[in-house]
């Protein structure tokens, strides 16, 4: 995977629609996208998101003519990957059994969750 850096719920946001979005696409495509949503964005605020996201290796852009074109440099799953790998680094020093340890000590498992994982793990 491309290195990138951790994304705000903004970003996270705008790179879901974009994942969602049949790239390469435009500030002016995500604009509408968001004001059909109710999220009636200015285009300097989108200009300013999309190119966070360039300066982090989300996006990729190309220009064409005055119009840029954006294109994910990551896949969906594996951003979600690379996070969820730095939140056990993190807080769980690599360790999955910790995180499920802190997950059922939380009360945060419930029986079914607790058997569909243990019929995962026999699957594996």
């Amino acid at each position: 995977m491309n290195q990138v850096h951790k994304l705000s719920d903004t970003e996270m946001e705008l790179m879901e629609a974009i994942w969602a979005s049949d790239p390469p696409v435009t500030s002016t495509e995500l604009l509408t996208q968001f004001a059909e949503k109710g999220r009636a964005w200015k285009a300097q605020t989108m200009s300013t998101f999309l190119s966070r996201l360039v300066e982090k290796g989300a996006l990729a852009t190309t220009k064409e003519g005055r119009t840029n074109k954006y294109v994910p440099r990551v896949t969906r799953e594996a951003y979600k990957l690379a996070e969820t790998q730095n939140v056990l680094d993190d807080l769980y020093q690599g360790s999955v059994k910790n995180l499920i340890s802190a997950l059922y000590d939380g009360d945060k498992l419930s029986k079914q969750d607790i058997n569909e994982l243990k019929q995962w793990f026999s699957e594996k």
